[in-house]
């Protein structure tokens, strides 16, 4: 089972904005963060929005920040919202189930059984237990004593990434 590219970055997009409480961060910021179009982080934006996740201000000093505590989104949670498809295998829908085997077959219940441990895992962990605010402006110092790795910059896939810039050369003297 893969994550579809949307929760990946439905998921980037709130450690981002959770590593960072008390900052408003805007789209074209998380574009860059994660070499990400902004059109595909506006569609996860403003879903996230209308789930009631985040806050999005309009127009100058504009931007998003989550509206829940971190450590109320269960991953689990956030999973189930942003994935269309949870059917591993064909005989999982029976609108469409054409497999011979089903009558007899084991290997429904075993992926069931698998999904449901995979989200037992997902829901015993929260969004403030994978996150570690970053360093405040001011003070120097994260925002929680959390003992948790941070938020680090991964690569987008491939597919999702804008073509790299070419940079201006250093002007010599």
């Amino acid at each position: 089972m893969r994550l579809a590219e949307y929760t990946d970055y439905t998921l980037r997009v709130l450690m981002y904005c959770a590593a960072r409480p008390h900052q408003m961060v805007t789209i074209s910021e998380l574009a860059e963060h994660h070499g990400v179009s902004r059109n595909h982080l506006m569609k996860i934006v403003t879903d996230l929005g209308r789930q009631g996740v985040l806050e999005t201000t309009r127009g100058r000093g504009g931007g998003l920040r989550l509206l829940k505590d971190p450590a109320q989104l269960r991953i689990g949670d956030v999973v189930r919202a942003s994935e269309t498809d949870f059917r591993l295998v064909e005989c999982f829908d029976p609108g469409s189930n054409q497999c011979s085997l089903s009558p007899t077959c084991r290997l429904k219940g075993l992926f069931n059984a698998a999904l449901g441990a995979y989200f037992k895992e997902l829901d015993g962990m929260t969004l403030a237990d994978i996150v570690e605010p970053v360093p405040a402006p001011a003070t120097g110092r994260a925002m929680s004593p959390r003992g948790i790795a941070g938020v680090s910059p991964v690569a987008a896939p491939r597919s999702l990434r804008q073509p790299a810039r070419k940079a201006k050369p250093f002007p010599t003297a």
